[in-house]
């Protein structure tokens, strides 16, 4: 019995609400940087991020063109989804329409209001970036037989 799960499995399980690690390449021989991100997925989408437009995270991602995220279920049986592609899309203009939708999959609309309204000015320090999955690895533990 195969432990992967089917392409509507994994997209669907992509689509619901964890923390992703995301992981670029870095430089100099180092090992790939890897940090926890929010993120929005709808099934057959892309990635979408939002993140600071300065910084090592940022610069690395532009210049390796190519991400990893990876995110897990924290229940046992565990689950995970990691997927790499290419970045499509790096928009220098995040809008705080945006920033909400984003934070308010993980807070809920009331704590998204918060979050936009404790960090104000922060809007227009964002970079919106996109990744198309091209390739998957999957494992869904549930799947064993008892």
């Amino acid at each position: 019995m195969s432990l992967a799960m089917t392409v509507e499995e994994r997209q669907d399980f992509l689509a619901q609400v964890h923390v992703a690690v995301v992981a670029v390449a870095d430089e100099d021989g180092r090992a790939p940087l890897a940090i926890p991100l929010w993120y929005d997925y709808r099934p057959g989408g892309e990635v979408a991020l939002i993140t600071e437009r300065e910084g090592r995270k940022t610069a690395l991602i532009r210049r390796a063109g190519r991400i990893t995220l990876c995110v897990q279920g924290t229940v046992l049986p565990y689950q995970y989804v990691s997927a790499e592609g290419p970045v499509t899309a790096i928009e220098d203009t995040v809008t705080v329409e945006q920033r909400w939708a984003l934070a308010s999959r993980y807070l809920g609309p009331e704590g998204a209001d918060a979050y936009i309204e404790s960090t104000p000015g922060s809007t227009e320090r964002m970079v919106r970036i996109l990744m198309r999955p091209e390739h998957w690895l999957t494992r869904d533990y549930t799947k064993v037989s008892t």
